[in-house]
């Protein structure tokens, strides 16, 4: 993609241009490049995933994607969701966190290019076992804070 590319599709409303790098990587398995990136710096192995994509029962991944430390973070505990943005909290809602995820992730207009793979960019994370309360009522809420500093336990997403 050009410069100019670029700008167009910024200039159209889109506020998510994937860009993308393909590199050969004859001695590196997608396993070792998460390793390498995401064990440095100072948030060293904190929230940084590795997602491989396996279509129709292939023996090797279609996709790596490596998640490394966002700057920002939407975290739920019960009703609560938080947004946080370099470790400070910017935004809160009190009710369904699946709710507000959805709407959150309208605030975004991804230009969608031919070639691309199905998931070019987005949200990733992960659901914890009590999300299933939110989907299903006849399980009741899931009413509790979020454990001080969060180093006490996980949220729910």
């Amino acid at each position: 993609m050009t410069e100019i590319e670029f700008k167009a599709l910024a200039a159209e409303g889109y506020n998510r241009i994937p860009l993308v790098a393909e590199t050969y990587a004859d001695l590196d398995t997608p396993l070792g490049i998460y390793l390498k990136l995401a064990h440095a710096g100072p948030l060293a192995g904190r929230m940084t995933c590795l997602m491989e994509s396996v279509v129709g029962g292939e023996r090797f991944g279609r996709y790596s994607f490596i998640g490394l430390p966002a700057r920002t973070v939407i975290r739920a505990s019960g009703t609560l969701t938080e947004v946080l943005h370099d470790g400070k909290v910017v935004e809160t809602h009190a009710g369904d966190p699946l709710a507000f995820i959805e709407q959150y992730q309208a605030r975004f207009k991804v230009a969608l290019r031919p070639g691309m793979p199905r998931f070019c960019g987005g949200l990733a994370g992960y659901f914890g076992y009590d999300t299933v309360r939110h989907i299903e009522p006849c399980l009741g809420p899931a009413i509790k804070p979020f454990p001080a500093g969060m180093e006490g336990g996980t949220p729910d997403l």
